[in-house]
Protein backbone atom coordinates (compact mmCIF):
# COMPACT_ATOMS: atom_id res chain seq x y z
CA UNK A 1 0.00 0.00 0.00
CA UNK A 2 0.95 3.75 -0.31
CA UNK A 3 2.22 5.77 2.37
CA UNK A 4 0.00 9.14 2.29
CA UNK A 5 3.14 11.36 2.69
CA UNK A 6 5.21 9.00 -0.02
CA UNK A 7 8.05 7.97 -0.25
CA UNK A 8 10.17 8.12 3.03
CA UNK A 9 14.06 8.76 2.66
CA UNK A 10 15.78 8.18 5.74
CA UNK A 11 19.28 10.38 6.62
CA UNK A 12 21.98 9.83 9.44
CA UNK A 13 24.95 10.85 10.56
CA UNK A 14 26.62 10.39 14.14
CA UNK A 15 23.88 10.62 16.56
CA UNK A 16 21.74 12.53 14.28
CA UNK A 17 18.66 10.38 12.41
CA UNK A 18 16.00 11.92 10.30
CA UNK A 19 13.42 10.71 7.90
CA UNK A 20 11.86 13.11 4.79
CA UNK A 21 9.42 12.64 2.54
CA UNK A 22 7.97 13.23 -0.51
CA UNK A 23 4.61 14.95 -0.30
CA UNK A 24 5.52 18.18 0.78
CA UNK A 25 9.10 17.61 0.85
CA UNK A 26 8.37 17.70 4.53
CA UNK A 27 10.34 17.17 7.59
CA UNK A 28 8.60 13.66 9.29
CA UNK A 29 11.06 12.92 12.29
CA UNK A 30 14.78 13.89 13.50
CA UNK A 31 16.08 12.39 16.17
CA UNK A 32 19.56 13.01 18.47
CA UNK A 33 21.04 10.09 20.39
CA UNK A 34 17.84 8.26 20.08
CA UNK A 35 15.75 10.86 21.18
CA UNK A 36 12.93 12.62 19.03
CA UNK A 37 13.26 16.25 18.25
CA UNK A 38 10.01 16.73 16.46
CA UNK A 39 6.43 16.28 16.98
CA UNK A 40 6.66 14.35 13.54
CA UNK A 41 3.54 11.30 12.37
CA UNK A 42 3.78 7.94 11.65
CA UNK A 43 4.14 5.93 8.69
CA UNK A 44 0.76 4.92 7.26
CA UNK A 45 -1.01 8.49 8.38
CA UNK A 46 -1.50 11.73 6.85
CA UNK A 47 0.71 14.51 8.31
CA UNK A 48 -1.74 16.31 10.81
CA UNK A 49 -0.94 20.17 11.99
CA UNK A 50 1.16 21.38 9.02
CA UNK A 51 3.88 19.38 10.87
CA UNK A 52 7.03 19.93 9.13
CA UNK A 53 5.92 21.56 6.18
CA UNK A 54 7.57 23.48 3.67
CA UNK A 55 5.78 26.80 2.85
CA UNK A 56 5.97 28.22 -0.05
CA UNK A 57 4.86 30.28 -2.00
CA UNK A 58 4.13 32.00 1.04
CA UNK A 59 3.99 30.93 4.98
CA UNK A 60 1.51 31.04 7.05
CA UNK A 61 -1.95 33.08 6.05
CA UNK A 62 -3.37 35.38 3.42
CA UNK A 63 -5.90 37.09 4.65
CA UNK A 64 -9.38 35.89 2.91
CA UNK A 65 -7.31 34.63 0.00
CA UNK A 66 -6.97 38.38 -1.56
CA UNK A 67 -4.29 40.59 -2.54
CA UNK A 68 -3.31 43.07 -4.89
CA UNK A 69 0.26 42.24 -6.99
CA UNK A 70 1.53 44.60 -10.13
CA UNK A 71 -1.81 46.29 -10.12
CA UNK A 72 -3.90 42.84 -10.21
CA UNK A 73 -6.04 41.33 -8.36
CA UNK A 74 -5.70 37.64 -7.17
CA UNK A 75 -8.09 35.54 -5.06
CA UNK A 76 -6.75 31.95 -3.22
CA UNK A 77 -9.01 29.14 -2.46
CA UNK A 78 -9.62 29.34 1.08
CA UNK A 79 -7.85 26.12 3.03
CA UNK A 80 -8.60 27.61 6.32
CA UNK A 81 -12.56 28.37 5.40
CA UNK A 82 -13.35 29.09 9.43
CA UNK A 83 -10.83 32.16 9.64
CA UNK A 84 -11.37 32.73 5.92
CA UNK A 85 -7.61 32.34 5.25
CA UNK A 86 -5.50 30.60 2.33
CA UNK A 87 -2.54 29.17 4.83
CA UNK A 88 0.67 27.32 4.53
CA UNK A 89 1.17 27.61 0.21
CA UNK A 90 0.83 25.54 -2.24
CA UNK A 91 3.20 22.96 -2.04
CA UNK A 92 2.08 20.86 0.86
CA UNK A 93 0.18 18.22 -0.42
CA UNK A 94 2.36 18.11 -4.11
CA UNK A 95 4.01 15.26 -4.81
CA UNK A 96 7.75 16.60 -5.40
CA UNK A 97 10.59 15.00 -7.28
CA UNK A 98 13.66 13.20 -5.61
CA UNK A 99 17.15 14.54 -7.25
CA UNK A 100 19.55 13.25 -4.71
CA UNK A 101 19.00 10.54 -1.78
CA UNK A 102 21.63 8.85 0.04
CA UNK A 103 22.83 8.35 3.77
CA UNK A 104 22.95 12.01 4.68
CA UNK A 105 21.55 13.99 2.25
CA UNK A 106 18.02 14.33 0.50
CA UNK A 107 17.15 16.81 -2.05
CA UNK A 108 14.12 17.52 -3.77
CA UNK A 109 12.82 19.77 -6.25
CA UNK A 110 8.90 20.66 -7.56
CA UNK A 111 7.89 22.48 -10.73
CA UNK A 112 5.13 25.36 -9.35
CA UNK A 113 2.93 25.32 -12.18
CA UNK A 114 0.37 28.58 -12.36
CA UNK A 115 -3.16 28.36 -10.18
CA UNK A 116 -6.04 29.79 -9.70
CA UNK A 117 -4.63 32.88 -6.99
CA UNK A 118 -1.06 32.39 -8.08
CA UNK A 119 -0.21 32.48 -11.99
CA UNK A 120 3.14 32.50 -11.69
CA UNK A 121 5.33 29.98 -12.86
CA UNK A 122 8.40 29.13 -9.53
CA UNK A 123 11.25 25.97 -9.36
CA UNK A 124 11.35 25.07 -6.02
CA UNK A 125 13.76 22.95 -4.35
CA UNK A 126 14.37 22.17 -1.07
CA UNK A 127 17.92 20.57 0.19
CA UNK A 128 18.29 18.65 4.18
CA UNK A 129 21.46 17.31 4.81
CA UNK A 130 22.68 15.97 8.18
CA UNK A 131 26.20 16.47 9.85
CA UNK A 132 27.98 17.01 12.65
CA UNK A 133 26.21 20.12 13.40
CA UNK A 134 22.75 18.76 13.05
CA UNK A 135 20.33 18.91 10.26
CA UNK A 136 20.38 22.04 7.74
CA UNK A 137 17.91 22.72 5.50
CA UNK A 138 17.88 24.75 2.50
CA UNK A 139 15.08 26.28 0.58
CA UNK A 140 15.18 27.98 -2.66
CA UNK A 141 13.09 29.24 -5.37
CA UNK A 142 13.53 30.51 -9.16
CA UNK A 143 11.28 32.28 -11.01
CA UNK A 144 10.87 30.93 -14.22
CA UNK A 145 8.31 32.77 -15.77
CA UNK A 146 7.93 36.04 -17.53
CA UNK A 147 6.47 38.41 -14.84
CA UNK A 148 7.73 39.06 -11.48
CA UNK A 149 6.16 36.76 -8.55
CA UNK A 150 5.33 37.04 -5.33
CA UNK A 151 7.22 35.16 -3.08
CA UNK A 152 7.81 33.97 0.61
CA UNK A 153 8.84 30.77 2.40
CA UNK A 154 8.94 29.70 5.78
CA UNK A 155 9.35 25.88 7.45
CA UNK A 156 7.29 24.28 10.18
CA UNK A 157 9.11 21.87 12.34
CA UNK A 158 7.05 20.78 15.99
CA UNK A 159 9.74 20.77 18.75
CA UNK A 160 9.12 18.32 21.44
CA UNK A 161 10.82 16.80 24.83
CA UNK A 162 8.93 13.56 25.63
CA UNK A 163 5.80 14.05 27.39
CA UNK A 164 6.46 17.27 28.81
CA UNK A 165 4.34 20.34 28.68
CA UNK A 166 5.31 23.51 27.54
CA UNK A 167 5.16 25.40 30.60
CA UNK A 168 8.54 23.47 31.63
CA UNK A 169 11.04 24.74 28.69
CA UNK A 170 13.07 27.69 28.55
CA UNK A 171 12.64 29.61 25.52
CA UNK A 172 15.39 32.27 24.34
CA UNK A 173 14.30 34.13 21.02
CA UNK A 174 16.63 36.87 19.85
CA UNK A 175 14.30 38.93 18.89
CA UNK A 176 13.40 42.44 19.29
CA UNK A 177 9.86 43.28 17.83
CA UNK A 178 6.89 40.95 17.81
CA UNK A 179 3.25 40.98 16.26
CA UNK A 180 -0.09 41.13 17.77
CA UNK A 181 -2.16 38.91 15.85
CA UNK A 182 -6.38 38.88 15.53
CA UNK A 183 -8.90 36.39 16.24
CA UNK A 184 -8.21 35.32 12.66
CA UNK A 185 -4.11 34.66 12.96
CA UNK A 186 -3.99 37.87 10.74
CA UNK A 187 -0.23 39.79 12.25
CA UNK A 188 -0.93 43.71 12.69
CA UNK A 189 2.22 46.09 12.82
CA UNK A 190 5.33 44.83 14.75
CA UNK A 191 5.96 46.57 17.92
CA UNK A 192 9.21 46.46 20.30
CA UNK A 193 8.90 43.44 22.99
CA UNK A 194 10.73 45.60 25.38
CA UNK A 195 8.58 45.35 28.71
CA UNK A 196 5.52 43.08 27.33
CA UNK A 197 5.42 39.36 28.11
CA UNK A 198 6.96 38.53 24.72
CA UNK A 199 10.43 39.44 25.51
CA UNK A 200 12.36 35.82 25.15
CA UNK A 201 16.11 37.59 24.24
CA UNK A 202 17.41 36.75 27.86
CA UNK A 203 15.79 33.21 28.19
CA UNK A 204 13.01 32.78 30.18
CA UNK A 205 10.44 29.73 31.18
CA UNK A 206 7.30 29.64 28.67
CA UNK A 207 5.17 28.83 31.69
CA UNK A 208 1.68 29.80 31.17
CA UNK A 209 1.93 31.77 28.12
CA UNK A 210 -0.09 31.19 25.33
CA UNK A 211 1.90 32.15 22.34
CA UNK A 212 1.17 32.06 18.54
CA UNK A 213 2.87 35.42 17.18
CA UNK A 214 5.70 36.15 14.94
CA UNK A 215 8.63 37.80 16.18
CA UNK A 216 11.63 40.11 14.11
CA UNK A 217 13.82 42.16 14.19
CA UNK A 218 16.64 39.86 15.37
CA UNK A 219 19.92 40.86 16.70
CA UNK A 220 21.09 37.32 16.28
CA UNK A 221 20.74 34.52 14.55
CA UNK A 222 20.11 31.77 17.11
CA UNK A 223 16.76 30.44 19.00
CA UNK A 224 16.86 27.76 21.47
CA UNK A 225 14.62 25.71 23.84
CA UNK A 226 16.08 23.93 26.66
CA UNK A 227 13.56 21.29 28.50
CA UNK A 228 13.77 20.72 32.59
CA UNK A 229 16.64 17.93 32.21
CA UNK A 230 18.74 19.99 30.01
CA UNK A 231 18.24 18.71 26.90
CA UNK A 232 18.28 21.23 24.71
CA UNK A 233 17.65 22.51 20.86
CA UNK A 234 19.15 25.00 18.65
CA UNK A 235 17.77 26.25 15.48
CA UNK A 236 20.37 28.73 13.88
CA UNK A 237 19.25 31.19 11.14
CA UNK A 238 21.18 31.07 8.00
CA UNK A 239 20.84 33.42 4.92
CA UNK A 240 17.44 34.50 4.09
CA UNK A 241 15.16 33.83 7.37
CA UNK A 242 14.65 37.14 9.02
CA UNK A 243 11.63 36.40 11.42
CA UNK A 244 10.38 33.46 13.68
CA UNK A 245 7.06 32.11 14.35
CA UNK A 246 6.30 30.97 17.45
CA UNK A 247 3.15 28.62 18.56
CA UNK A 248 2.75 26.93 21.75
CA UNK A 249 0.07 24.24 19.89
CA UNK A 250 -3.15 25.26 22.60
CA UNK A 251 -4.84 24.37 19.71
CA UNK A 252 -3.27 20.73 19.25
CA UNK A 253 -5.12 17.44 20.92
CA UNK A 254 -3.46 17.14 23.03
CA UNK A 255 -2.55 20.29 23.53
CA UNK A 256 0.71 22.03 24.43
CA UNK A 257 2.83 19.31 24.29
CA UNK A 258 5.36 20.80 21.78
CA UNK A 259 6.66 24.04 20.09
CA UNK A 260 6.88 25.31 16.66
CA UNK A 261 9.80 27.73 16.29
CA UNK A 262 9.48 28.75 12.01
CA UNK A 263 11.87 30.42 10.40
CA UNK A 264 10.06 32.60 7.60
CA UNK A 265 11.41 35.28 5.35
CA UNK A 266 7.75 37.34 6.87
CA UNK A 267 5.30 37.68 9.02
CA UNK A 268 1.57 36.35 8.35
CA UNK A 269 -0.41 38.06 5.28
CA UNK A 270 2.75 39.58 3.39
CA UNK A 271 0.93 39.27 0.44
CA UNK A 272 -1.48 42.00 1.54
CA UNK A 273 0.74 43.73 4.06
CA UNK A 274 3.57 43.88 1.96
CA UNK A 275 6.05 43.34 5.05
CA UNK A 276 9.30 41.82 3.82
CA UNK A 277 7.55 40.60 0.84
CA UNK A 278 10.03 39.02 -1.79
CA UNK A 279 9.43 39.53 -5.01
CA UNK A 280 11.44 37.52 -7.69
CA UNK A 281 11.47 38.74 -10.80
CA UNK A 282 12.08 36.89 -14.12
CA UNK A 283 15.08 34.61 -13.82
CA UNK A 284 15.97 35.62 -10.02
CA UNK A 285 16.14 33.21 -7.75
CA UNK A 286 15.72 33.30 -3.61
CA UNK A 287 17.87 31.21 -0.84
CA UNK A 288 16.98 30.61 2.77
CA UNK A 289 19.00 27.91 5.12
CA UNK A 290 18.47 27.22 8.97
CA UNK A 291 19.82 24.43 10.85
CA UNK A 292 18.06 22.36 13.64
CA UNK A 293 20.68 21.08 16.33
CA UNK A 294 20.56 18.74 19.13
CA UNK A 295 22.31 18.37 22.88
CA UNK A 296 21.42 15.57 25.84
CA UNK A 297 20.37 16.25 28.85
CA UNK A 298 22.58 17.99 31.17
Amino acid sequence: MRDPSGQNLVLSHGPYRAEVVTVGAGLRSLSHDGRPMLAGWPTGEVCRDYRGWVLMPWPNRVGDGTYEFAGQHHQLPLNEPERRNALHGLSGWVDWTVVHHDDTRASLTLPLVPTTGYPFVLDLAVDYELGADGLRVTMAATNAGTVAAPYGTGHHPYFTFGDGPVEELTLTLPATTWCPMDERGLAGPAEPVDGTPWDFRAGRTIGDAVIDHPFGGLVGSQASIVAADGATTTLTLHEGFDWLHVFTSDTHTPPRRSIAVEPTTCPPDAFRSGVDLVVLQPGESHRAAFTIAGSAPA
